[in-house]
């Protein structure tokens, strides 16, 4: 996995790769051990949801385990619990002396973010660690007050990324689902979305998409994980390692995609006055050649 790293416009640093994020039970050593072959950029250990509560202290264990590894098979991210429950300082006791590639915080708020920063500065210092050490990425937007924090995270330390999370968003509303029957979010879930983009964008940090539980109809699966492509989410959370394949495919940028910047940058290049410019038929300008940039620079390394 490409791990070069960017920086970001709150001064973090961030993977150039960070399409595919698999959510696997801590607790499950089988599952662990199928989800490190599938490709995914990286494996989000779950702490929370997916872990019953009599099963939390396994699951620490085995997810320190795995962070042990002098090889680790991929990055390695864990979500915690949320810092209102009894687990959340267990959780980062146990994971943080292990040095995970990052901490997934769930139902977040700026606020927290801001906490949990200290507290990982805290941890990493009494174990001898660099006290920058633990990037976060925050999961927003599941409950419904948390729609409007979405514009409050900017200059956040450690944030590299937002995401958002429709099922408990869902459960907020009292929706009885969040999809139409042909896969779309509706309204309610659509503003939540596009909240997160904006966000993310506005914090300088990555933004990612939430996930998509159906996982047998991968040519839906496909068409949803390309819709949030086409909106700018940078990349998308997993359940289930059919997924990945198809999130790495979709979040991927194309040959033709790097075909088209490389045009536009070499067009620009020579006509460096030009404030708009015609490729191939289409009238293009700054806003583009912007774009096309960005295109490029996430092809290096």
């Amino acid at each position: 996995m490409d791990l070069h790293e960017t920086p970001t416009m709150n001064g973090w640093k961030q993977p150039n790769r960070m399409r595919s994020l698999l959510f696997v039970p801590g607790d499950s050593e089988r599952k662990i051990a199928k989800a490190t072959s599938v490709g995914a950029d990286a494996l989000i250990l779950d702490l929370e949801d997916s872990v019953a509560s009599n099963a939390k202290s396994v699951a620490r264990k085995t997810a320190a385990d795995l962070l042990s590894l002098e090889d680790r098979p991929t990055s390695i991210w864990v979500r915690v619990n949320s810092l209102d429950t009894k687990d959340a300082m267990h959780d980062l006791v146990a994971i943080v002396p292990h040095k995970p590639d990052g901490i997934v915080l769930p139902k977040a708020t700026p606020r927290e973010v801001e906490v949990l920063a200290n507290y990982l500065t805290a941890l990493e210092a009494a174990a001898g660690l660099d006290t920058t050490t633990t990037p976060i990425l925050a999961v927003g937007g599941e409950t419904a007050s948390s729609l409007f924090d979405f514009g409050n995270f900017g200059g956040l330390q450690r944030l590299l990324a937002i995401t958002w999370g429709a099922e408990d968003f869902a459960n907020s509303l009292s929706s009885s689902k969040n999809r139409d029957c042909h896969g779309e979010f509706l309204d309610p879930f659509k503003l939540a979305r596009s909240l997160c983009l904006a966000g993310s964008r506005a914090a300088g940090v990555a933004a990612i998409e939430t996930v998509d539980p159906n996982f047998r109809d991968l040519t839906q699966f496909e068409s949803s994980a390309r819709a949030a492509g086409n909106l700018g989410f940078d990349g998308m959370l997993a359940i289930h390692p059919d997924q990945v394949p198809v999130i790495n495919r979709v979040f991927d940028k194309s040959k033709v995609d790097v075909g088209w910047a490389t045009k536009v940058v070499d067009l620009f290049n020579a006509n460096p006055n030009a404030g708009a410019l015609s490729l191939d038929g289409k009238m293009i300008d700054i806003v583009h050649l912007k774009a096309a940039r960005k295109i490029l620079d996430s092809q290096e390394g």
